[in-house]
């Protein structure tokens, strides 16, 4: 055991030194008894050696698409996504998968362990291996609508007596289509073989019989004893067990988890710490733990640990989670509880899901509707065969006999088939070839896009699918977490005011405030041998007044080096390492640091603090610590000359509440300063201090020490003892950290709200520093007429404080929503309910709890919810779990019928980015697996203006363009089969050369449209930006929808009519210029398709916006190579090598040397042009969208210059975030404990931050003290 600490600490802090072993003695009085399960009976014979490779009991993770590769020291996608083999080999065992209720597993035993087939830590995200991947391959492919149908047209097609088409033109393009995807898909397979692999194996040392064995990662066990050593990852959910540090804690760094950089720290159990670092001990350690099913609750852990028949109760304080980092601790050991897909991390990744744009569901309607029509068409083509065979067949028969046994109705029947195999072009399969081409370009365009590259941390953006980039030009909602998302993560101390003046902003000779770039004059600090070389302070006058001793100026910085719970680590003279609980304290004690007072070390007694370069060493009687109530934190201290004095730091309303009344005036001073450092979106804390007398102490002192012994109302006695000591204080000032935004989030946030898009904020932060976020990137504003905060704790209260909001908004409201119910989706089975919005006049914002937000969640006050929160122009929901943020998604999603899109840079924002229709990752220090689980992923939050508003809007527009384009000209093309129909007898006879038909899709007329596809813009990126608006008819699906594709039937129609009538008049009884006949079958089908090809090609050229020299190379090389190959096919010499398949022997020189050809091509031409140019310049005219006006206006004017960087604006605001603490108690019981300072014996006490792929080397000396401005990017807009 160790020392008991001194007597002045004991009488306040007996609880600390004790808290392990009441909490070990009350254990058997928690409610945390899970009842006793024996262990199941092992599997029957026949079943334990298929068991052994399947990993275990296990539920299953789908594995998704592609992967990246990442280094060594970053989670793979596989980490998101894992699964265990025995979710497949369970039901062949006769085995029933059953919910598990509470786990129950013994230390250092397997065999008893693996009888509960408990998940180990084997991950498999393949999906194929070498003997399935063919055969499942092509059944996923063909369980694709259009592939099927294109399969039942290839089998149609080896009918003779049904195909008037060659089997090639559908088997072709078919085995193309297979064959590229089939690539894709083991590409990526491979990808995820490779990624399973690597996880798996990689090492860590396991406790197998008696002695540390290097084992793989994939053959780690529930229960096993693992050894972590400084900077591995955390292998599996882990108890901790022990630990070289003191006290048995440990630090990890859960950027993976939760995107945040601070370091964390978690402490074993005092039984468990004994056991060191001694194998043998640790091999004999035979507990055994009860706790919780797996879940994916991140901050809670129950459980209980039997140990010699004592039970001690298990917390989340115990609990190394999976995805965690071990940092500044040399080892530790680790019992497994929860491995491979049961941890806490997978628990959190959500379910994989195949995204699909709203575009691709539109389409398989559209598809479904086409096959409906096509069905229509041939039956009324057959109904014509038949009776036309009935009437006019029979002359026929004379000189062309039917087949033996084929009668008029067997003939009609075999004509359906046919004109099925004919008009199949309505939906033909180069549309989905050319759809994942167009998508694969774009995706290019954002990986290559410059503006959106990241030079500081060398990232680029990147698109991580290939399949929803038209999806990006229709979000309504966006969804986005805050801390490293919005926010840096890094705290700045910014302004100060000290004893009613204000320090840390610049004026110039006129007395206006200047706005602080990166070439304004930075402070020396060189005068500071311990300053921090990476700190930034602008204003000189600071230092000045405390070079000149200026009391007040001093008190201040000495407050700030002594009331605090940072651990000092000095590896080095002078080379200082803060460990806080926070970055705002880090913030708070490095300033000090540069001011020259220099907070060196602690003991649980003492404070050394070097204050203008004399060493000062403190008595530390007390620390009155924060909490969430107090919002406030005091020390007791006593300096060498034996003055006492309590410091105090809080948030300014509760500071201001125990001020002595001679401060009013200061007071109001000050308030004036905190009103100006709120409005400039930082966060404040309010500092005063008070002198003690040392009977008053000694006997505070005595009371304090029986209340914290006390039985009951200890923590009553407690709070009313800190009551009293903090009261009558003086004020000193107040301080402004800025938790820095990422680069023009603001800016980036307002062009969002112009482009008509909502931004929810989704955070785990607390209330305040959520309102002030939201204050500081404008989503919140003084302007606003109202703010809601929702934060009742129960349902019925919840119901009542979201009706009372929305009865404000909008009075006339009616008490229920108005809900539309529909059908969608493929053959309409999917039903839908649609909340449509209510009216409201003004802007308003909502503030929900997450203790809220999980009643309103429920069924019965979801809707209350989704009503009023979308009547709010900003939501913020503050204090939310993983598994909420993925809930409110859903919401949205369920009865909004809008597409959703999430953005996060942490472990805990994986489930919300799985779950909204688009999710992008934050890549840079907070960890990867957001990244891994996203669709798009770029290094800052400002790029999502470039991806939304330019490539999505593109992207969207160019595959609308698209869409209506391709089926214009397929259906012109078929319905001009149509109309031949009946001409030729309902015989299924084909109107074009059967190479037409194959060479139509793939050659005449790809090119164009992928180049219209691919380079075709309205207006230019700048212009993008400069009106937002344009982005706003993309979520309301005007570009490509049923009724503009009925219109592009119509359209259709009417130009399939003007292209075979105009021809078949023309060369009806027409004859050439020697006289000879020009009316023959060969020269109408080239006629015909002629026509067709030279309307469609004019008709792309009028819908093409923006020219490159590939799109005039496209249109005109198609326009050459048909001729070339027209001419080419109908010559002499490929009738003689191959007489039946060019049977158009010279038909090309014969009939295009006719004037009278060429007239009917001009004329068909302008007749179905001019139709179209007219209703367009009617509607310009008349009704011009977005996009016509603003492209109206370019013409005019000159190309917008890059937006120039605004100065904020200064405003004033009396909201403000209240205190800069951490979310959960501090560690003033930690540090006054004596024993934290006694370290084992090391055998050699490795380098802290060894690795250099760390983050943590990377921002040398470490994140808490790191508070450089970061260099301000160039902006593009």
């Amino acid at each position: 055991m160790c020392d008991q600490p001194g007597p002045k600490i004991t009488s306040l802090f007996t609880q600390a030194l004790t808290r392990e072993a009441r909490r070990d003695h009350n254990a058997s009085f928690l409610n945390l008894k899970p009842r006793l399960v024996s262990p199941p009976s092992p599997p029957p014979p026949s079943c334990v050696s298929f068991f052994k490779p399947c990993a275990s009991k296990s539920r299953r993770h789908k594995g998704p698409g592609s992967l990246s590769s990442v280094s060594g020291l970053q989670y793979e996608e596989s980490e998101l996504k894992m699964g265990s083999v025995a979710s497949y080999c369970g039901p062949l065992c006769g085995q029933q998968q059953k919910n598990e209720e509470q786990r129950l597993l013994r230390a250092n035993d397997r065999p008893f362990n693996l009888s509960y087939h408990y998940a180990n830590n084997a991950i498999k995200t393949s999906k194929y291996n070498v003997f399935t991947f063919l055969p499942l391959n092509l059944f996923e492919q063909f369980r694709r609508l259009a592939n099927g149908y294109f399969l039942f047209l290839f089998i149609l097609q080896l009918i003779p007596q049904i195909s008037s088409l060659s089997w090639f033109t559908t088997a072709v393009p078919l085995v193309l289509v297979l064959s590229i995807t089939a690539v894709k898909d083991a590409t990526d397979d491979i990808n995820r073989h490779k990624s399973d692999k690597q996880v798996n194996n990689r090492k860590v040392s396991v406790l197998i019989d008696g002695e540390l064995q290097s084992e793989k990662w994939m053959n780690v066990q529930v229960g096993d004893v693992i050894k972590l050593e400084n900077n591995q990852f955390v292998t599996a959910d882990l108890l901790l067990l022990s630990s070289s540090e003191p006290l048995n804690l440990v630090y990890v760094e859960t950027a993976e988890l939760d995107g945040e950089t601070n370091l964390k720290v978690k402490q074993a159990l005092t039984v468990t710490g004994e056991l060191g670092d001694s194998i043998e001990a640790l091999a004999s350690f035979n507990g055994e733990v009860r706790c919780e099913p797996p879940n994916n609750r991140l901050d809670k852990f129950k459980g209980t640990l039997t140990l010699d028949g004592q039970m001690h109760s298990l917390d989340n304080d115990k609990v190394l989670l999976r995805g965690c980092t071990l940092r500044n601790t040399e080892w530790c050991f680790g019992l497994v509880i929860f491995g491979g897909p049961d941890t806490k991390l997978m628990q959190n990744s959500g379910k994989t899901t195949f995204k699909r744009t709203s575009i691709d569901h539109l389409m398989n309607v559209l598809v479904l509707c086409i096959f409906g029509f096509l069905a229509s068409m041939c039956s009324v083509l057959t109904i014509g065969n038949a009776i036309w065979e009935t009437k006019e067949g029979s002359v026929f028969t004379v000189f062309l006999p039917r087949e033996p046994g084929v009668d008029a109705p067997l003939s009609s029947f075999l004509t359906f088939w046919s004109y099925v195999i004919v008009l199949n072009t309505v939906v033909p399969i180069s549309l989905y070839v050319s759809v994942e081409i167009i998508r694969l370009g774009n995706s290019f365009y954002i990986d290559w896009d410059r503006k959106m590259y990241y030079p500081k941390c060398d990232t680029p953006a990147q698109a991580r699918t290939t399949t929803l980039n038209e999806e990006l030009g229709q979000i309504k909602y966006i969804f986005s977490d805050k801390t490293g998302t919005l926010t840096q993560n890094i705290m700045t101390f910014n302004k100060c005011s000290i004893n009613g003046k204000n320090y840390g902003e610049l004026f110039d000779f006129s007395g206006q405030r200047m706005e602080i770039t990166e070439k304004t004059p930075k402070v020396d600090f060189s005068w500071n041998q311990l300053a921090d070389p990476k700190f930034i302070f602008h204003d000189h006058s600071l230092v000045e007044t405390i070079k000149q001793g200026n009391m007040e100026a001093q008190a201040f910085f000495r407050l700030l080096a002594l009331c605090h719970t940072v651990m000092p680590e000095e590896k080095k003279e002078g080379e200082l390492y803060y460990q806080a609980q926070s970055p705002d304290e880090g913030a708070l004690v490095t300033a000090a640091r540069n001011f020259g007072f220099v907070f060196r070390s602690r003991t649980p007694e003492t404070i050394t603090v070097m204050e203008m370069g004399t060493r000062v060493t403190y008595d530390l009687l007390a620390v009155l610590d924060f909490n969430n109530v107090r919002k406030r934190m005091s020390v007791v201290v006593r300096n060498p000359e034996g003055k006492l004095t309590l410091y105090c730091k809080g948030a300014d309303t509760i500071i201001y509440e125990r001020l002595h009344s001679s401060c009013s005036k200061l007071m109001g001073t000050t308030t004036g300063h905190l009103n100006e450092y709120a409005g400039d979106g930082l966060r404040t804390l309010a500092l005063a201090y008070k002198d003690l007398d040392e009977r008053h102490v000694k006997e505070w002192m005595r009371r304090m020490h029986e209340a914290s012994t006390a039985i009951d109302g200890r923590e009553e006695k407690v709070d009313q003892l800190y009551e009293e000591i903090e009261k009558d204080l003086l004020l000193l000032g107040a301080t402004a950290v800025e938790d820095k935004l990422q680069d023009g989030v603001p800016q980036t946030i307002e062009q969002l709200a112009k482009a008509d898009i909502k931004i929810w904020v989704l955070t785990g932060d607390k209330q305040e520093t959520a309102e002030n976020i939201g204050y500081s990137c404008n989503m919140l504003r003084e302007e606003m007429k109202d703010v809601f905060v929702v934060s009742a704790n129960t349902a019925e209260g919840v119901k009542q404080e979201l009706q009372s909001a929305r009865k404000k908004m909008c009075p006339a409201a009616a008490e229920a929503p108005t809900v539309t119910k529909a059908r969608a989706g493929l053959f309409w089975l999917q039903k839908t309910e649609t909340v449509h919005d209510d009216k409201v006049e003004g802007e308003y914002a909502l503030v929900i709890n997450g203790h809220s937000l999980a009643f309103a969640l429920e069924k019965g006050l979801e809707l209350e919810l989704l009503r009023t929160a979308c009547m709010c122009q900003t939501v913020i929901c503050c204090r939310v779990t993983p598994l909420q943020k993925a809930q409110v998604v859903e919401l949205v999603k369920k009865y909004k019928q809008a597409v959703t899109l999430a953005i996060g840079d942490g472990a805990n924002d994986v489930s919300m980015i799985k779950a909204a229709h688009i999710g992008v990752g934050i890549s840079g220090q907070e960890g990867m697996q957001a990244v891994l689980s996203s669709d798009y992923s770029f290094a800052q939050f400002r790029y999502l203006q470039r991806l939304l508003l330019v490539h999505g809007r593109w992207s969207y527009l160019r595959m609308c363009k698209f869409l209506q384009y391709f089926f214009y000209k397929n259906f012109t093309f078929t319905f001009v089969h149509f109309w031949y129909a009946f001409f030729c007898g309902f015989s299924a006879q084909t109107v074009y050369d059967e190479w037409f038909i194959t060479m139509y899709n793939l050659v005449y007329t790809a090119l164009p449209v992928l180049g219209m596809s691919l380079f075709d813009q309205d207006v230019n990126d700048r212009w993008s930006f400069q009106y937002p608006q344009l982005y706003s008819p993309g979520p309301l699906n005007v570009y490509f929808n049923k009724k503009s594709f009925i219109r592009c039937m119509i359209h259709s129609c009417y130009s399939s009519l003007i292209l075979f009538f105009i021809p078949w008049a023309t060369m009806h009884d027409t004859v050439r210029d020697d006289g000879k006949d020009i009316a023959d079958y060969q020269s109408f089908a080239l006629l015909a398709q002629t026509c067709l090809l030279v309307v469609v090609n004019i008709q792309l050229c009028l819908d093409t916006y923006y020219w490159t020299a590939v799109n005039q190379f496209f249109v005109w090389g198609s326009l050459a190579v048909y001729f070339a190959t027209t001419f080419t096919m109908h010559s002499n010499g490929m009738f003689l090598i191959f007489t039946s398949i060019f049977p158009f022997i010279g038909t090309a020189r014969n009939s295009l040397n006719q004037p009278n050809v060429w007239l009917t091509i001009f004329l068909t031409t302008l007749l179905c042009s001019v139709p179209v140019i007219a209703f367009r310049f009617i509607i310009i005219q008349l009704k011009p969208t977005i996009n016509d006006k603003v492209r109206h206006k370019l013409r005019k004017e000159a190309l917008p210059a890059p937006a120039p960087r605004r100065p904020p604006t200064r405003r004033i605001s009396t909201r403000r975030s209240g205190y800069a603490f951490s979310h959960t108690q501090g560690y003033g019981d930690l540090v006054t404990s004596r024993r934290f300072l006694l370290k084992r014996p090391l055998k050699s006490r490795t380098a802290l931050f060894k690795q250099t792929e760390s983050p943590l080397v990377q921002n040398q000396p470490q994140h808490y003290r790191t508070i450089t401005e970061e260099p301000q990017q160039p902006r593009f807009h």
